[in-house]
This record gives C-alpha cells, structure tokens and sequence, in this order.
C-alpha cells in the first residue's frame, strides 16, 4: 500500500467506525421498542389498545415509506398508495385463491408490488415536480378503476369477501389476535430498521443530494434515474408490507385502499409528524389515528377538526411535529453551548 492509500485509510477508519456504531444503536434501540410492544399484551387485556398498535403498524410502513420518496429524495407522490392497496389485494388474492404458506404469499406479494412499481417508476421518475405527483396519481386511480371493474377476480366495490385463510406457521398463528399483534410489531420494527439503514447508507446519502441538487448530482457521475427508480422501488415495497399488515388485520382487502385519499392520508401524516427526521412519520401516523378516533367520536364534523389541524402546522409551526420539537432542542443546545 502506498502512503497515500495508507493515509486515506487512516482518514476513512474513523468514519467507518462511527458509521458501525450508528448501526449497532440502531438495532439496539429496534430490539428494546419491540420488547416493549411485544410484552404490552402482558400488561393490559384492551383489544382497542393492540388493535390501534395494529393499524399503527400499517399506516406507519406506509407512512414512513412515503417520506423515503418526500423527505429523502424530494418526489411528492400522489399516488404512493397505490402500493398500500396493491400489498393487501395480492396478499389477500393469493391466500384465497392458491392457499400458499404466509411466508411464500408474502414473499409473491412483495415480488409482485417490485415488478409493477418498476414499470411504473421507470415511467414516473423521468419526470419532476407536479408531473411526477400527478402521474402518479392517475396510475393510482388506474388500478383503483381496475380494483372495481374487475369484479369476478376483486369483488368489485365489496372488496375480498369471505376472509383470509391465516394457517399457522413456524408455531405462529396469525388467527390468534396476540400473535396477531406481535407478527405486526415484528414487520413494523423490522420494516423501519430496514428503511434507517437505507436513510443512513451512502445510497441514502445520495438521494439527498439529487434532493437538494440533481443536476449538480448528475454532473459528478451519479445515474439520477436510476437512483430515483431504486428508491421508489424500495419504498413501494415497504407501503406493500404495511397493506399486507391491513389485509391481515380487517381479513380482506377493500378498494378504499387503493383510493387517492390513502395517498392523502401519507401526504397529512408526513406533514403532522415531519419530514427532516426519520421518526417523524411515525408520530404522525400515531396523531392521526388518535385525531380520526377521537373527533369522530365527538362529532360528525370531523373534516373541519383536521382542516383546522392542518391549518395549524401548515401557517403555525410551518412543519411537523417532530421537526419542530428536534429544531428546538437544536436551537437550545446552541444557546447552552454559547453561554
């Protein structure tokens, strides 16, 4: 080795050791939170509790997916629950019409969601800003029509009927609601790892920069679109994970979740929670679900309520909730620092 070679490996030795221990803390703190949700069974006997754990897992994989594509790489998608929709119908279509293991049929559904969001993100990638979101939107609204059209192999507007066959597997059985529960849990934890490792990875670190700047990007060697294509692959494998926990959870699959509202929803959830931080899709995915069964609750009106909350982040804070609370602690340890 020479001594230039030498001296950058010496440069490098550092970066690489914070980097591994970034990763350790990672699966450190992923190991403790589903220790905690895992054992949340033991301490209460409240099926709305674990049942709100559930649907927090889905929106939250499909939430924190979304902001891969917003947040990350700078592409609103309008239309990124199609991913949501197509994870739980397959999922769904796969279990009642070929009876597989869950494993396998999670496996298929996973291939199937990769082999569609290639063809369309090959299309969709190539273009920016509000062409991309609004292309987007009419593949979502294309397979949305195709959901109700088809309805001797969909059920139409009734959705999948007749539930999702749940054999057990490996001593799990997903028709216990605990192990339900857990299995969720499980995907959630294991999902957000997997999307952390993907923010903080040099590819992560890439789409930052086609974030902030494709075309200076482009001119230092970085394939752009091919960048964008993996991405938004990726990300629509993670929102078909989170409508595969959904399809499990209500037994069946409806076309409401392959509408554009879902694509709302993600929109609404990434701007309560925040962009900037990776955890901020996950805390509005918490609020939302926590505002829809609390207004709903009190009043008919629940439409309003959210549209004065939204007014509230959007003129008020002018960024989510999380964004907000990590810029004021910034803000505070530069002020502790400067005294």
């Amino acid at each position: 080795m020479t001594e230039l070679e030498a001296g950058r490996a010496d440069r490098l030795a550092p970066v690489r050791s914070v980097a591994a221990l970034q990763r350790y803390r990672d699966v450190l703190i992923a190991l403790i939170a589903f220790a905690v949700l895992a054992s949340l069974p033991l301490f209460t006997d409240s099926k709305a509790l674990l049942d709100f754990v559930i649907r927090c897992s889905a929106y939250g994989l499909f939430a924190t997916s979304l902001n891969l594509l917003v947040g990350y790489t700078g592409l609103t998608s309008f239309g990124h629950g199609m991913f949501f929709g197509l994870g739980a119908y397959s999922f769904g279509l796969i279990m009642q019409k070929l009876g597989l293991p869950i494993p396998v049929a999670f496996v298929a559904t996973l291939a199937i969601t990769a082999v569609v969001a290639t063809v369309i993100g090959a299309i969709c990638v190539r273009l920016k800003e509000i062409y991309f979101a609004f292309v987007t939107l009419a593949f979502q609204m294309l397979i949305h029509s195709t959901i109700l059209s088809w309805a001797s192999f969909t059920g139409g507007d009734q959705g999948l009927r007749g539930g999702i066959p749940r054999p057990a597997f490996l001593g799990i059985n997903l028709a216990d609601h605990v192990h339900l529960y857990v299995a969720s849990c499980a995907l959630l934890i294991l999902g957000l790892l997997a999307m952390r490792q993907i923010a903080q990875s040099p590819f992560g670190y890439t789409l930052r920069m086609i974030r902030d700047n494709a075309a200076r990007a482009s001119f230092l060697g970085i394939d752009v679109w091919r960048a964008k294509l993996t991405v938004f692959v990726l990300a629509a494998l993670f929102a078909s994970m989170g409508g595969m926990v959904m399809a499990l959870f209500v037994s069946g699959a409806y076309p409401e979740f392959a509408y554009w509202t879902i694509s709302g929803e993600g929109i609404f959830i990434n701007m309560l929670g925040g962009v900037s931080t990776f955890l901020g899709p996950m805390v509005g995915t918490v609020l939302l679900l926590l505002l829809n069964d609390t207004v709903t609750r009190f009043t008919e009106y629940h439409g309003i309520v959210l549209g004065v909350v939204i007014l509230f982040f959007a003129l008020g804070l002018r960024k989510g909730l999380l964004d907000f609370v990590a810029e004021w602690f910034s803000q505070r340890r530069g002020a502790g620092e400067g005294r």
